[in-house]
């Protein structure tokens, strides 16, 4: 399983990329949780400038298993979405940590990075 050392990692199985500038984040689903979602057929993109909280569900990926919510890690506005996955859902499945990344988030609070895990806790999550 791949699992990114310079990433951060929520633990609803989401990635999380910190920006050049910092207070900007990309955010998508770990290699865990596509492969444990199976083939994903449909990612519903949220709308670019709505606020989410953290915790909260800001999508949802539909899979040939389930549908499975996807969670904001930090609040803030999303400022970004993957088109892509709009007619490439598969992305999600070859290439979760590149072109199949969801959205950007702009942090409100970027102390709430400290409560995610690193690489190495992420690890230990999903093999015990």
């Amino acid at each position: 399983m791949n699992i990114p050392d310079d990433l951060r990692y929520s633990t609803d199985h989401e990635w999380i990329r910190v920006d050049g500038d910092s207070a900007t984040i990309t955010i998508g689903i770990t290699d865990y949780a596509q492969d444990s979602l199976g083939d994903v057929v449909f990612v519903e993109t949220p709308e670019v400038g709505s606020d989410v909280a953290a915790a909260d569900t800001f999508t949802e990926v539909e899979s040939t298993k389930s549908v499975s919510d996807i969670y904001a890690p930090v609040s803030g506005t999303i400022a970004e979405a993957n088109a892509a996955l709009e007619d490439q859902p598969e992305l999600l499945n070859s290439d979760p940590y590149g072109e199949g990344w969801i959205v950007k988030i702009e942090m409100s609070d970027a102390s709430q990075l400290d409560g995610l895990m690193d690489a190495a806790a992420y690890r230990k999550l999903t093999e015990g």
